[in-house]
């Protein structure tokens, strides 16, 4: 399966189960009263990282990855002409230094082809219009190109990077190279 192929795949198909899972949850109404508590507030966050979500094909931003010396632009989408550019953000997760899963993809030939050289502990740089956020990277791992655990949401601010896997292989891909990374700063 073509990268390109995987990542229409895979948007529409989280897409499809989020919705799934969002319509199948059912409000329940309480027996009895529920006496209000007027010392509890809601807060709404502290301030907005996006006020204007990017249009597919934006820059929105530069992953900066010291340990190889690279400096990448990131672009909005995962499409062909997308993944030409620089490297991909995965519409349908977080934008960096947001609370949840910041998923990015990029060609093992191009801007990923020294992917497999990082090591637990290095650092990740976005650089966006929201900030600068800098991950460190906690496991790497190899999937199926089927294979969607790696963008699923999450409870923190984590950083996934994919690129097909062999790095070597002609032609084929049938895996995926996995980087997991943390925020650790957000400035």
């Amino acid at each position: 399966m073509s990268w390109a192929v995987f990542t229409m795949w895979a948007q529409s198909d989280y897409s499809a189960e989020v919705t799934s899972i969002r319509f199948s949850i059912s409000p329940t109404i309480a027996a009895e009263p529920v006496k209000s508590d007027s010392s509890f507030e809601v807060s709404a966050p502290d301030r907005i990282l996006y006020p204007v979500y990017p249009e597919q094909g934006d820059n929105i931003g530069t992953l900066t990855i010291p340990a190889l010396k690279l400096e990448l632009p990131v672009i909005q989408g995962t499409g062909v002409e997308e993944l030409k550019k620089g490297v991909g953000h995965f519409a349908q997760s977080v934008l960096p230094g947001e609370e949840d899963n910041c998923v990015l993809s990029g060609h093992r030939e191009t801007v990923f082809r020294q992917m497999g050289s990082l090591k637990i502990g290095d650092l990740l740089i976005l650089q966006t219009s929201a900030g600068i956020f800098t991950y460190q990277i906690y496991g790497t791992r190899i999937v199926h190109a089927d294979d969607k655990t790696v963008i699923v949401p999450t409870e923190n601010a984590i950083l996934t990077m994919t690129t097909c896997y062999p790095f070597n292989a002609p032609g084929y891909y049938p895996d995926r190279y996995i980087v997991s990374a943390v925020l650790v700063k957000s400035e």
